[in-house]
């Protein structure tokens, strides 16, 4: 088989005058590299991924998506001056955020919002919220499916439990929250009112098992906090937390395998680990950011190391492998569907069964490629009829097994059961007795002003939606247009709130 070598032209933003730029992305010594010459500024080069083999893997998946069929901006300056979501964008809103705030109790020194330091408040009102909603679920061909209220810290409005009730209501399958935990963690009672107005979801900052890392990251030891928030949750039925630790080079990647068998150990209240490389939002010394840097491909290669590869990078595959899923299920229907189609190197995500103090990746009794190639291959030749969708399900109910590997299944996961569930009935529903028996384990590198890739940008998921009424991909949104968005509707920061 020839590899070809990696070596392609993309779009990126000088990070101090923010004009757009041509940019080489590379292979160097085993890596793949990011070089942009800025007229003004020079030429910057930066670490894009730190595993070419890991890089062409994950590229066989790229899927490319149809965007809005409502976009609420037109192209006029072009990417990412025009997010709005214009009508480049490829992807649909598969996350939606909104901060419910930016005031804090916490003054974190790795906080990309800067939150409870800028001076203004800037806190929509319970109305704005709403239009915001709706916003979201006004998107076609298909409204967004999930939302996360995150800030500043949420759960500084006394409101929330009124915000998630009204996510409820309006259709959200989907609705969490973003938080350091200290809320919840002090009182069990809020915890319950949470649980009690709908909240599925929590996301729970956590960077460490050991107090080092959160007097690094966060200021001050609150790893306590976090134990007595995950005991609230559990307590208070809120039985889906995932851990979201921020990791950075010197400061707790050594600490990462600790995480994920903590989150095992936890696994009737915690579903999963989502890690979020640290991105350096600003100037800073070149050296430092070489120095501290982290990739996809690197978190991957710590968990190899820190479970003695119970875990291996191999055992991650991109996001949009599960695409063929939403257009079988499409034909089927009739109706358009959520699709997973953003860049193949915006994260990675496997699920890992805990039996017996072991970690096994479901690769070891899934063949993943496989699976999905035939599942590709079905919705191809389907056409949506009735006689057409007897055969076909006939043919997958015949075909699933030799994708799955009975003697090392684990006895208690029906797994045939659980895909052809999935293929017939969806994923919201099936997935719910796999995900109480397996553990998520993902990671999302969010992109900042030296690594940023337009290509990235026009095909993110995860976007804020803001009370003028746009929706801004994440990146741009926390490199670009947050300043800018604060100052609507923004007042004077009373220091006592």
């Amino acid at each position: 088989m020839t590899i070809t070598t990696i070596n392609k032209r993309i779009h990126s933003l000088c990070p101090y005058c923010l004009k757009v730029v041509e940019a080489s992305v590379f292979e160097e010594g085993g890596a793949v590299k990011i070089e942009k010459k800025c007229k003004e500024h020079g030429v910057l080069s930066d670490i894009y991924w730190s595993d070419s083999k890991l890089y062409r893997k994950f590229s066989r998946y790229s899927n490319s998506g149809n965007g809005l069929d409502n976009p609420t901006t037109r192209v006029d300056s072009g990417c990412p001056f025009d997010c709005g979501i214009c009508p480049n964008h490829t992807t649909g809103t598969l996350l939606g955020n909104i901060d419910l705030t930016n005031r804090c109790n916490m003054t974190c020194p790795v906080c990309f919002a800067n939150a409870g330091v800028s001076g203004h408040l800037c806190e929509p009102t319970l109305d704005q919220v709403r239009r915001m909603m709706e916003t979201l679920r006004g998107e076609q061909p298909v409204p967004c499916p999930a939302i996360q209220f995150s800030g500043g810290e949420p759960t500084m409005r006394e409101d929330l439990p009124q915000i998630i009730a009204m996510a409820h209501d309006m259709g959200f399958a989907q609705v969490q929250i973003a938080t350091n935990g200290i809320k919840l963690g002090g009182s069990l009672e809020f915890c319950k009112s949470l649980q009690q107005v709908g909240l599925h979801t929590v996301y729970l900052q956590f960077d460490g098992v050991t107090p080092e890392p959160y007097k690094i990251l966060r200021g001050c030891n609150i790893l306590p906090v976090k134990h007595q928030a995950v005991e609230n949750c559990r307590r208070a039925g809120l039985m889906s937390v995932v851990l979201v630790p921020t990791l950075e080079r010197g400061v707790n990647d050594g600490q990462i395998g600790d995480i994920v068998r903590f989150a095992a150990e936890n696994l009737d209240v915690i579903k999963g680990v989502n890690v979020q490389p640290i991105s350096f939002v600003g100037r800073i010394d070149q050296d430092e950011r070489t120095h501290r840097r982290i990739t996809i491909p690197d978190v991957l290669s710590l968990l190899e190391e820190q479970t003695d590869n119970e875990i291996t990078r191999e055992d991650f595959y991109p996001i949009p492998i599960v695409a063929p899923i939403s257009h079988l299920i499409e034909r089927k229907t009739g109706s358009p569907q959520v699709v997973f189609t953003v860049h193949p190197h915006c994260g990675a995500a496997t699920y890992v069964y805990y039996c017996d103090g072991k970690l096994v990746p479901i690769t070891r009794f899934i063949d993943v490629e496989g699976l999905f190639e035939f599942i590709s291959d079905v919705a191809a030749k389907f056409d949506g009829t009735n006689s057409e969708m007897f055969r076909i399900f006939s043919k997958v109910n015949k075909e699933l097994p030799r994708f799955i590997d009975k003697e090392r299944a684990p006895y208690d996961l029906n797994i045939t059961r659980m895909i052809t569930g999935v293929l017939k009935n969806g994923t919201r529903g099936s997935l719910r007795e796999f995900h109480n028996k397996v553990l998520f384990l993902g990671t999302m590198h969010f992109q900042d002003l030296y690594n940023i890739d337009l290509e990235r940008v026009q095909r993110c998921g995860i976007h804020y939606v803001t009370p003028d009424g746009r929706i801004i991909p994440f990146c741009t949104y926390n490199t670009i247009h947050r300043q800018e968005i604060e100052k609507y509707d923004s007042q004077a920061l009373d220091p006592h709130m």
